[in-house]
């Protein structure tokens, strides 16, 4: 039987989301890639309670993680079952939808229909009561946005989630959508946009605006899908998602990017640090950014990517050395959501 690590919570200092009473982990565990159906059970398993052990609390989810969708939920369900029934009190569970989950005219979108059954859905593979997080996954200019901020407004009431946020949303549909749940009595606690040293979009008007409302943010894809580790640093291995055709494709491997990544990575060198965990520490640097939303493929990754917390500090002149080089990549695949007005 698994038994949590006493010491769990002594080094991880955690930061308020937002203006709310909500504390989250510095970083955050992310099932979008290595826990569904296609992947090896028991390793998905044993991050979960790695990250636990280390003091790792948010573990985010959406509908259609996989693959195939809905697996990812699935065995975190199992695995909350075997190892975290007498935890879930000290877990923030959030879950997604908007994205395509199943076929026909409901089954993707910003619809009530869609969110709620979604939801609901949702509950059912994770074998829970609530979700501690739901969101919207992305914004839906073809409906109106009272009914997607409605439908988590109703979710809310019902008990069925805790906080409600969005995610990829541009600055003025993030105010719009703000403005219409706090006419309801329900805060947004939270966005969450993609963000790193080679898709600096947020800086552009987004972190002001969540600063400026209260909310949260937890920026996924600091490691620009994978770019921003060593992986790719001298060519792409055989097993990397690049080679398989997945979600990072292989022509942002560009002359340009792994000029930039390269000269990264030596001064991540310098600072004692992977590239990764730079990485991490950088998206951290804005105390406005409540948390960095990681992926691991096994625990010496997920080990790595958390070690980034033993050096967050960065010097003027460090960072000046990064600003020449943290410049746009053309990794951010939601551009054209978060650019919708």
């Amino acid at each position: 039987m698994y038994t949590a690590d006493a010491k769990r919570y002594e080094t991880v200092e955690y930061r308020h989301c937002g203006r709310s009473g909500l504390k989250l982990p510095p970083i955050s565990l992310g099932f979008w890639q290595n826990f569904g159906g296609a992947d090896v059970f028991e390793t998905g398993r044993s991050i979960v309670r790695r990250a636990f052990d280390r003091g790792v609390t948010h573990f985010d989810l959406a509908n259609n993680y996989g693959p195939p969708y809905g697996s990812a939920e699935e065995n975190l369900g199992l695995i909350l079952k075997k190892d975290f029934s007498q935890h879930r009190d000290e877990m923030i569970i959030s879950s997604k939808a908007g994205w395509d989950m199943w076929p026909g005219p409901y089954g993707r979108g910003g619809s009530r229909k869609h969110i709620l059954a979604s939801l609901e859905q949702s509950l059912t593979r994770m074998g829970l009561d609530y979700v501690d997080i739901f969101y919207s996954h992305r914004p839906t200019p073809d409906v109106p946005l009272e009914e997607t901020m409605g439908a988590l407004v109703q979710m809310v009431r019902q008990g069925k989630a805790i906080y409600v946020g969005i995610s990829s949303y541009g600055p003025e549909r993030t105010r719009e959508a703000e403005r219409i749940l706090r006419a309801e009595g329900i805060p947004l606690l939270i966005h969450q946009p993609s963000y790193s040293m080679l898709n600096r979009w947020i800086e552009g008007g987004l972190l002001d605006t969540l600063e400026e409302l209260g909310a949260g943010c937890v920026a996924f894809s600091p490691l620009a899908q994978g770019l921003l580790t060593s992986k790719y640093l001298d060519g792409v291995p055989a097993d990397a998602r690049a080679a398989r055709g997945e979600s990072f494709n292989e022509r942002l491997l560009t002359r340009e990017n792994m000029m930039r990544v390269r000269a990264l990575n030596a001064i991540a060198q310098e600072r004692g640090q992977t590239l990764a965990q730079m990485a991490i520490a950088w998206a951290l640097r804005d105390v406005r950014v409540t948390s960095a939303l990681i992926g691991a493929r096994n625990v010496a990754q997920l080990d790595d990517s958390l070690d980034a917390l033993k050096n967050l500090a960065f010097t003027p002149e460090e960072l000046r050395k990064i600003d020449d080089q943290a410049t746009e990549g053309g990794v951010d695949l939601w551009r054209a959501q978060s650019s919708e007005t």
